[in-house]
């Protein structure tokens, strides 16, 4: 969840996209239960990346492993080939995480499907590396939904939208293929994240059905007003935010305002409990096995 491309102060963007607000409903995030991600009494265990602490992010097999740790969603960050597809990488450089260089948006998914997206980890982790990793793909996020079905979950994050036009019609347009969206937030079988409001307010927009999850990045400890809390609501349905970065207060702010709050990311079972006990509605962790555990008490 990194993310290098800070969101601005929230007050001054709650200004700039103040008119595109004023079309938005105001349903309070209170009112919206019923599905795991809105359910304020059920607490999401997020696989962030997939199970991404015990397999190559971003791929098939991370999100099978993030699956059968209990993990509740599937967690896809999207960036965008030269030909317009969305496909499931963090980063806007494919350096990282697979064997080439350069730029997702100057590939085309024909030249991205060519890359090993696996081999990376087990160099990097030669205590977990696993043969069947050499050469795995970067999965599109039509790959993903086709291979776990429309009965999945899915956690999808707007990455970098100002570098990919269009980018929130795509990704509506394949929710809308594979009936994803719902009739309303209760029945949809998504969440969207992103640190751009302007992305989020563009997705409430096209589809106001859609619960949105307004990430914030904070170089110091996280502070929230009640006003930014109260525009926020207009919509989305939550925040997230580095878990580090809060306290016991911000999280009690947060969820008196009805706001769903799902700090990131979360790889050791005291913070865990810790955060639990602040009254987080869920969060995201490299190692949904342990989340698991901790949620049932071990």
């Amino acid at each position: 969840m990194k993310q290098r491309k800070k969101i601005g102060v929230l007050a001054m963007t709650v200004i700039l996209f103040g008119s595109l607000l004023a079309t938005t409903v105001t349903t309070s995030a209170s009112t919206k239960e019923g599905t795991p991600g809105i359910n304020s009494s059920k607490l999401l265990n997020v696989a962030h990346r997939g199970a991404s602490g015990h397999a190559p992010e971003h791929t098939i097999p991370s999100y099978k492993l993030g699956e059968q740790m209990k993990g509740d969603y599937i967690e896809v960050d999207l960036q965008m080939t030269k030909d317009g597809k969305l496909i499931a990488m963090h980063d806007e450089t494919v350096d990282r995480t697979t064997n080439g260089t350069g730029r997702v948006k100057d590939y085309t998914l024909e030249e991205i499907k060519e890359l090993d997206a696996g081999s990376w980890f087990n160099e990097k982790y030669p205590e977990k590396a696993n043969p069947a990793y050499e050469g795995i793909q970067v999965p599109t996020l039509e790959e993903v939904i086709q291979t776990f079905g429309t009965g999945a979950r899915y956690y999808i994050e707007t990455k970098s939208p100002d570098v990919y036009p269009g980018m929130e019609e795509e990704l509506l347009r394949i929710l809308n293929k594979y009936n994803l969206t719902g009739v309303n937030e209760r029945s949809s079988k998504v969440l969207i994240q992103s640190f751009s409001q302007e992305s989020l307010v563009k997705m409430h927009n096209l589809n106001p059905n859609l619960p949105l999850i307004q990430l914030i990045s904070y170089k110091k400890p996280a502070t929230i007003s009640e006003d930014e809390l109260q525009e926020l609501s207009k919509y989305a349905v939550g925040v997230g935010m580095s878990a580090s970065k809060i306290d016991q207060t911000y999280v009690q702010n947060v969820r008196n305002a009805g706001l769903l709050i799902h700090p990131y990311t979360v790889n050791d079972k005291e913070d865990m409990r810790r955060l639990l006990d602040w009254g987080v509605s869920g969060m995201f962790t490299n190692y949904p096995d342990l989340l698991n555990d901790v949620l049932h008490g071990k």
